[in-house]
């Protein structure tokens, strides 16, 4: 059957989007996508491929075992190849298993045994004369990553076998349910931001350098192979667990024997109900199938990534309703808009969500979402979610209709947007979009705004590509697994950076307003348009009702300025964002001072000074009760002039106004020194 020239490009772009988005969740442990999702693509491309065997690529991730060694961990190499399952989501495809193994075997019908799919981290583990010398990743199954520093940390790990063996056995790491909420309930108390999901933080513990991270956490670990022994190795799956609890190695004790199909249904059926799965203190997404008999598995053998005598049967995702509260857009490097959900927070599959993706117009129109909509939403352990569905026996009558946007702020420049010809997705008209964004929120966190310690210009880019910020608010919203995930990120600089956030929660009034980038508005009007609207609440709110005319009124604003700020907060974009930070920031007021060697007079800074900045000097002169003004007039109290000092030093001159260095200015300061 001849191939369409369609159908060989849809085989491209699926590898090369299942290829970025597995690298995310094995490699970083920071997936984008549901499980539910990335199966759905995975299973598509995998039925191109077996319709088509022409289109097979050994680099897919059909063909392969997915995942790679982080830059700062030690590399590997496995002693025993390393795979990874293949995954069943229906009764049919358990039957379709279970006919290819009876083929295989030549019709005799094989029982198997059946354990829990712990959702953690695989490590492979090697024991030398009894003694643990060596814990890996699986990475991509060739080359993992030694993480032995930090799984000695994990108390049911034995550091000795019960006898002296050498031993290289197969596990997952995991982090306990229960713990995953104290730890939480712990950082919040803290002010820490909370851990996204128990997988990920058990990935994010384990894979760094430092091991007194990994100790303070309630790791725990079930053994469920052993792929090598210097002892002989039983003849079947429960047997071997069986030996592996005899060498002093924990094995979970849920598990049996199934002689027949029914018997996989019904165990899969009672561990699928929500009441059975919160009796253990771990996170499972299904069960696994394994042939019992060891001469079987080896005559069944493996393809190029997964065991041909296994699979994993999985759960169904888990399904919450929530509400949409905003829409809003979010830029990428190349200028494509994405439009954002913002979510009611609810918990799903252990993790917190309030984001969800809307990919772009078409999905938005096909699900008809509106704000306001009560939604269905699915998550599969610990990814991004996707909206299902509307209830629309739930909606309300305020609920508004979407549609895309016509300019944004996000785009710079007119601000303009359009739809890409013949795709669904729209981008700036624009270039240089994202950059343009990027600078916003480095000014945004800048020294003179919210001056968020860590927060630098790379590590903004490094963000917004990974889609984790892309307006203001999203700072407030990353979390410690986010940032580990990271090629670059270790625990150390992660904490620095979330201090830098937590800190600058609380933030003076007039460091805001000029970390909102409004026009014209820099540091001299923003600390006048403080003191006139001088409390967060009231203040804010009053200042964003405003006209243009009560704004000009202001001392120092004038017209062009009140315009600015008016229509600034005018922008439907500026007054949700408004809305987003408030349940973040604490607005400090700002007042003006009483007293002080400045007060009623006005003072103009020019040239380079010694030690100080300008925006140093005049925050200094605004302290002292000053003001500090940009030109110089007949009503300049005095200038305060430093090296190439240019025009405001002539007029000065000819307007004779007392014209003094840095080191008089210090000393007139000295007062508030």
């Amino acid at each position: 059957m001849a191939v369409s020239r369609a159908m060989t490009e849809r085989a491209r772009k699926l590898r090369e989007l299942l290829a970025h988005h597995a690298h995310l969740y094995y490699t970083l442990d920071k997936p984008e996508i549901s499980d539910s999702a990335y199966d759905a693509l995975y299973r598509e491309l995998r039925s191109i491929e077996e319709k088509y065997p022409e289109l097979r690529d050994t680099s897919s991730v059909t063909e392969r075992v997915v995942g790679e060694a982080l830059s700062f961990l030690k590399k590997v190499r496995h002693a025993v190849p390393q795979w990874s399952f293949n995954d069943a989501f229906s009764e049919e495809e358990i039957r379709a298993f279970d006919a290819r193994v009876k083929k295989v075997l030549g019709g005799s019908a094989p029982t198997y045994d059946l354990e829990l799919k712990i959702d953690g981290l695989k490590i492979v583990f090697t024991y030398e004369k009894g003694e643990l010398v060596l814990a890996a990743t699986r990475g991509d199954g060739v080359t993992g990553e030694d993480v032995t520093h930090n799984i000695r940390t994990i108390r049911e790990i034995p550091e000795k076998l019960a006898r002296p063996i050498d031993l290289i056995a197969e596990g997952e790491v995991y982090l306990t349910r229960s713990g995953f909420v104290k730890l939480n309930a712990h950082r919040q108390t803290q002010g820490e931001s909370e851990f996204a999901n128990p997988r990920n933080a058990a990935a994010g513990s384990i894979r760094q350098l430092d091991p007194k991270i990994a100790a303070a956490r309630p790791l725990g670990a079930f053994f469920y192979d052993v792929a090598r022994s210097s002892e002989h190795i039983p003849d079947t799956q429960s047997a071997e667990l069986a030996y592996l609890k005899q060498l002093g190695l924990p094995v979970n004790p849920e598990h049996r024997h199934a002689a027949s199909l029914e018997e996989i249904f019904s165990f899969w059926q009672k561990w699928q109900s929500e009441t059975t799965r919160g009796k253990v203190d771990y996170q499972i997404d299904g069960i696994v199938l394994k042939v019992e008999k060891r001469s079987d598995q080896e005559l069944l053998g493996y393809t190029g990534k997964a065991p041909r005598f296994a699979i994993a049967y999985k759960f169904p995702p888990e399904q919450v309703q929530t509400v949409v509260a905003d829409i809003t857009l979010q830029v990428g490097r190349t200028g494509k808009l994405t439009p954002v959900a913002h979510l009611r927070p609810v918990a799903v599959a252990g993790s917190v969500v309030a984001r969800a993706t809307l990919h772009n117009e078409d999905f938005i129109r096909g699900r008809d979402i509106r704000v306001g909509d009560t939604v269905i939403l699915q998550k599969a352990g610990d990814v991004i979610p996707e909206i299902v569905c509307v209830v629309k026996e739930m909606r309300p009558k305020s609920a508004k209709e979407w549609h895309f946007p016509t300019h944004s702020a996000l785009c710079g420049g007119d601000g303009s947007i359009e739809r890409v010809p013949g795709e669904a997705a729209h981008r700036c008209r624009i270039a240089g979009s994202f950059e343009q964004q990027a600078r916003k929120l480095i000014h945004f966190s800048g020294k003179h705004a919210l001056d968020i310690n860590g927060f630098g210009r790379e590590t903004v880019k490094l963000l917004m590509e990974h889609d984790l910020i892309a307006d203001f608010d999203d700072i407030f919203e990353l979390t410690k697994d986010e940032l580990l995930a990271l090629d670059g990120f270790e625990e150390t600089k992660a904490t620095k950076l979330l201090a830098g956030i937590r800190a600058a929660r609380k933030v003076p009034f007039d460091r805001l307003l000029i970390g909102l980038g409004i026009s014209h508005v820099g540091e001299e009007t923003a600390f006048l348009l403080a003191q006139h609207q001088n409390s967060f609440g009231a203040g804010l709110a009053a200042l964003s009702k405003a006209n243009e005319a009560e704004l000009s009124r202001i001392d120092g604003i004038g017209p062009i300025i009140g315009k600015a700020v008016a229509e600034w907060f005018r922008d439907p974009n500026n007054h949700a964002l408004l809305g987003r930070l408030k349940k973040y920031l604490k607005i400090e007021a700002v007042e003006a001072p009483k007293a002080g060697p400045l007060v009623g007079q006005t003072v103009v800074i020019t040239g380079t000074l010694p030690t100080l900045s300008r925006e140093e000097a005049e925050a200094r002169v605004r302290h002292a009760g000053g003001k500090a003004a940009n030109t110089v007039s007949k009503n300049t109290s005095f200038v305060v002039a430093g090296e190439a000092p240019g025009t405001k030093l002539v007029n000065a001159r000819q307007l004779d106004v007392p014209i003094i260095d840095e080191d008089e200015f210090l000393k007139k300061l000295a007062v508030v020194e």
